[in-house]
């Protein structure tokens, strides 16, 4: 190395003839250091954990919705009364969606009467209170029996969904289907004269009908299920909260009640 140099020029040689890095002040064991590496070496003798218990997420969710209509449909099935039915779902814990919820949302009003009312899924204030129906929507949803002559001692007030959405305040297509055989069950228990369906959601699928809801609202069909003695009457109308939301609504969902009102005499 040439020793006539200046800092510069000496940085430049060191550089030249491939010393890339520089020495630091404090003192280091290399002998000491070499060896860490020969310890890290074992850690790869880990890795065949990972290859011998292949387990992901996307493998272990599937596992409650494809087993949990089957589970809900031999739950509900077993059911006698409505209060076997409302015990049963309130321990029944093979659906996701029902352990996020505060409450089962079963029913409100009178089981015996003439005119069974079933909306989407619960939202905040029913998840809360653990009654159906209540809040703003609630409130308009009286008003609305009202004008036709009944009220919560003369109507029955329940979901088709019993616990309330997580993502949505709608319930999801596997939502319904989950919760279907309950529903059914308790439609069939409860034995109406008629069913006002809330909302399309609900109506699309205790219908069984896949046409736009448009066409569904405002008409008669035949519900019957296999506990059932003969079809029910059930008549598809607009949810109370886009009532609130869509006033223009208001008109058609006046000519509906007024066809529950003809057609219960």
């Amino acid at each position: 190395m040439p020793l006539d140099l200046t800092p510069d020029q000496l940085l430049r040689w060191y550089l030249d003839s491939g010393v890339d890095e520089t020495i630091g002040e404090t003192p280091q064991d290399r002998f000491a250091l070499s060896a860490k590496p020969a310890v890290r070496a074992v850690a790869p003798a880990q890795a065949p954990v990972q290859a011998t218990a292949p387990v992901t997420a996307a493998a272990a969710v599937p596992l409650i919705h494809h087993h949990a209509p089957v589970t809900a449909t031999h739950v509900a099935g077993e059911c006698r009364t409505l209060e076997e039915l409302r015990l049963a779902m309130e321990g029944f814990d093979g659906l996701a969606l029902k352990r996020t919820a505060l409450s089962t949302v079963f029913a409100d009003g009178n089981p015996d009467a003439a005119v069974m009312v079933i909306g989407e899924a619960p939202g905040q204030d029913e998840d809360r209170q653990g009654r159906p129906f209540m809040g703003a929507s609630g409130k308009l949803l009286d008003r609305m029996l009202a004008s036709i002559g009944l009220d919560r001692d003369s109507a029955y007030l329940t979901y088709a969904v019993p616990w309330r959405p997580v993502e949505s305040p709608k319930p999801s297509h596997d939502d319904l289907s989950m919760c279907l055989p309950f529903i059914t069950r308790h439609i069939e228990l409860a034995d109406p004269q008629l069913l006002i369906l809330l909302g399309g959601n609900s109506a699309s699928a205790l219908l069984a009908r896949h046409e736009p809801v448009s066409r569904l609202r405002g008409q008669f069909f035949d519900y019957s299920s296999p506990g059932l003695p003969r079809p029910i009457p059930a008549l598809a109308t607009f949810h109370p909260a886009y009532l609130l939301s869509t006033p223009a609504a208001k008109r058609d969902a006046w000519r509906h009640l007024l066809m529950v009102k003809k057609r219960l005499g």
